[in-house]
């Protein structure tokens, strides 16, 4: 029901419980007799999302290898968990950052450390900071995940279009 109701959000972010309930094939008091309201539903997505990104950080071996690669991986372990983070890339604006679950902090400091490994290792420019390229990451992608269920681009490219732009920018090479 999760999975179903994150993907429906996904696309639909404003949607009412009715539309949500219809969307995942129950009805709105089932809906509602597992998720009180809105907000229950937003947070046991947000959970199951942070236990996915958990895993694809494992799953990446972010300490592993050059950082480059490591990014790639993280990328691409990242491909199944991209529509939960497009669902709460956009309703977080509508959140106070200060009341931000705990587990985010683990989860960005494992990526800022990766951009920080890349910087040190000259893979990754000195330009930008870590924190702003873990922010970018997140955008793309959530970025890709919309683009894919908008039919804009293909599932299959949602890797390279994510880590081409992280890697290379828009610029000619």
């Amino acid at each position: 029901m999760l999975r179903a109701a994150a993907d429906f959000l996904g696309r639909r972010p404003n949607a009412t419980q009715d539309e949500i309930a219809r969307a995942v094939g129950v009805s709105r008091a089932t809906l509602h007799r597992h998720f009180a309201g809105r907000g229950e539903l937003l947070a046991a997505l947000e959970h199951l999302a942070l236990a996915h990104l958990r895993e694809a950080l494992d799953d990446a071996r972010l300490d592993e290898g050059p950082a480059v690669d490591a990014l790639r991986r993280l990328v691409a372990a990242c491909e199944p968990v991209a529509p939960y983070l497009a669902l709460l890339y956009s309703q977080s604006q509508e959140r106070d950052p200060d009341e931000e679950p705990a587990e985010w902090a683990d989860i960005d400091a494992r990526i800022v450390a990766l951009f920080h490994r890349g910087r040190r290792t000259g893979e990754f420019g000195p330009d930008l900071t870590p924190a702003w390229l873990t922010d970018a990451f997140y955008s793309l992608v959530a970025g890709a995940a919309w683009s894919i269920q908008a039919g804009r681009a293909a599932s299959r490219d949602f890797t390279q279009m994510v880590t081409d732009l992280m890697l290379r920018g828009v610029s000619r090479p």
